[in-house]
C-alpha cells in the first residue's frame, strides 16, 4: 500500500539521488563504494514505483519520501561525492597548537637540599621513686568485659 507523498517532496529526494549519483561519476571524491552505488540505484526506484523508499512507519515520518537512516546515508554520499567527507573522529574547526610555555624547572640550578638536623639520642632511665625529676608514673587500668544483667519483670508472660 503506498503512502501519499507530497510530489515536490518526492522530487526534491530524486534530484538529490541523482545529484549525488552524478557527482560521484565526476570524479570530485573518492570513488563509492559498489553498497553506495546500489543503495542510491535502489532507493531511487522505490522512490520512483512507489512513492516511499521505506515500509516501516517507525523508522521516518510518513509524509517524507526516504527514512531517517536512508537520508542521512544519502547526505553522507554525497559529502564523499563532493569530495568533503570525514572519516573517523577528526577534529572540527582548526586544530589547536601547543602551547608556548616556559618550563621555569628547566632553567634553575638543582640544588642539594639542606640536611636535617641531627637530633641527638637521649638516654631515659627508669624512674626511681622518690626523685622529684621523675615524671609521674602512669596507672595502667585493666578493663574487664561488661557483665550481662538480666533484668525481670520485662515480659508479661513470666
Amino acid at each position: 500500500m503506498a503512502r501519499e507523498i507530497d510530489e515536490r517532496k518526492k522530487r526534491k529526494a530524486l534530484r538529490k539521488l541523482r545529484k549525488a549519483a552524478q557527482l560521484a561519476e565526476l570524479g570530485q571524491g573518492p570513488p563509492l563504494s559498489d553498497w553506495e552505488k546500489q543503495f542510491l540505484e535502489e532507493v531511487e526506484a522505490r522512490v520512483e514505483t512507489y512513492g516511499s523508499a521505506f515500509a516501516d512507519i517507525e523508522k521516518g515520518a510518513l509524509d517524507e519520501p526516504l527514512s531517517a537512516r536512508q537520508t542521512m546515508k544519502l547526505r553522507e554520499i554525497d559529502k564523499k561525492a563532493r569530495g568533503k567527507s570525514r572519516t573517523g573522529f577528526a577534529r572540527r574547526g582548526k586544530p589547536k597548537r601547543a602551547a608556548n610555555v616556559r618550563q621555569i624547572n628547566d632553567d634553575a640550578e638543582v640544588a642539594e637540599p639542606a640536611p636535617a638536623p641531627h637530633k641527638t639520642p637521649r638516654l631515659v632511665s627508669s624512674p626511681v621513686k622518690g626523685d622529684p625529676g621523675a615524671p609521674p608514673a602512669r596507672k595502667t587500668q585493666q578493663r574487664s568485659k561488661p557483665k550481662l544483667r538480666v533484668i525481670r519483670g520485662g515480659n508479661k508472660d513470666d
